[in-house]
């Protein structure tokens, strides 16, 4: 991790350019199964094509300035399908159904058997990143509560069992991705803000099965989906001062859409906040001095060495060059208050 104060990065996702996958739409869904015809280019060139995007990905990330980078998820259909379906024991080519966060039916993949890491999923992903950018850098990994909600349940005796076998599958994946140079990986567990109820009964033993001697920096992102999808949000979170007790060092939330009450923030006294500064909602660039006053709110709850300063969520569903300059109107508005700090 840089020791520089508020560093800047992303949750996790850019946009993919439009000549590498549907867009528009990508636009309307969030995938939980695979969705290969999503993709705009030959099956044989795909992984080419996708080396490509990632390093215009990391390459606007270097050039807004971001201190943390990211793959951009460039690969990926969905935060999670990527890692979700190549699991052993999972049905992927008949589709299950599970009520997504609207409550809307949404395929998704089938537990049949018991799961397993067959082989390192992401692992190529992070060397790529490692060899692109001297920068430190972050690779994201769907959480093992999210993964067991998104999936129907056709071999475990219970959702608990389910979530920790999934939880040592991103236990393996973790590992490799430490190994390969990540200097932090963030786990995405989104739908424990949907099931809090459930997140308390196991969610939590899940991610610190998933995080079972690992050692290096481990951020957990939560958040109300994407603004994309979710406009109406709710103003506080149904679980997060949970996270307190939990092996993560890093919590990343989202604050400006649903103008989250930062006090909630005094509750997680031992982490390092990733402050969502960005509101993803609204496609004007936000000014830098938008941006410092978002990262002051959080100070009275929280001292500046321990935030790190981000979007509310992935931006993989903003036009491209919105995106752009909201990065750039992060990295000066964390700049402006990390003047002050001098002075």
């Amino acid at each position: 991790m840089p020791a520089k104060l508020l560093p800047t990065t992303l949750v996790g996702s850019y946009p993919q350019p439009d000549w590498l996958i549907d867009r528009a739409r990508l636009s309307k869904m969030v995938p939980r199964v695979r969705m290969d015809d999503l993709w705009l280019v030959d099956r044989k060139e795909l992984e080419a094509k996708q080396d490509e995007a990632t390093v215009l990905a990391i390459s606007e990330q270097e050039g807004a300035g971001l201190d943390i980078i990211s793959d951009g998820e460039q690969r990926r259909e969905s935060y999670s399908n990527r890692f979700a379906t190549a699991l052993e024991g999972v049905d992927t080519e008949h589709p299950g159904s599970t009520l997504n966060r609207s409550g809307k039916p949404i395929p998704v993949p089938r537990v049949t058997g018991k799961i397993r890491r067959k082989y390192p999923v992401q692992l190529r992903d992070m060397q790529f990143l490692r060899a692109n950018t001297t920068k430190a850098t972050k690779m994201t990994v769907p959480g093992p509560f999210t993964m067991s909600k998104q999936a129907q349940n056709e071999f475990y005796a219970s959702g608990e069992a389910m979530a920790l076998d999934y939880a040592a599958a991103v236990n393996e994946e973790i590992k490799d991705l430490f190994a390969a140079g990540a200097d932090v990986v963030q786990i995405d567990e989104p739908w424990m803000q949907q099931h809090p109820d459930k997140a308390r009964e196991y969610g939590l033993k899940a991610l610190d099965r998933a995080l079972d001697g690992v050692t290096g920096t481990v951020a957990v992102h939560l958040c109300f989906g994407y603004a994309a999808v979710v406009h109406e949000k709710p103003t506080g979170y149904s679980f997060l001062p949970e996270l307190e007790a939990s092996k993560a060092a890093q919590i990343s939330i989202e604050a400006v859409q649903p103008r989250l009450d930062l006090k909630v923030l005094e509750k997680l006294p031992s982490k390092t906040i990733i402050l969502g500064v960005i509101d993803l909602s609204d496609m004007t660039v936000e000014t830098p001095e938008t941006v410092a006053a978002r990262i002051r709110k959080a100070l009275p709850f929280v001292p500046a060495e321990r935030l790190v300063i981000a979007p509310d969520c992935g931006m993989k569903y903003m036009p491209r060059e919105v995106a752009f300059g909201k990065m750039q109107a992060m990295v000066e508005g964390a700049a402006l208050v990390r003047a002050e700090m001098k002075h």
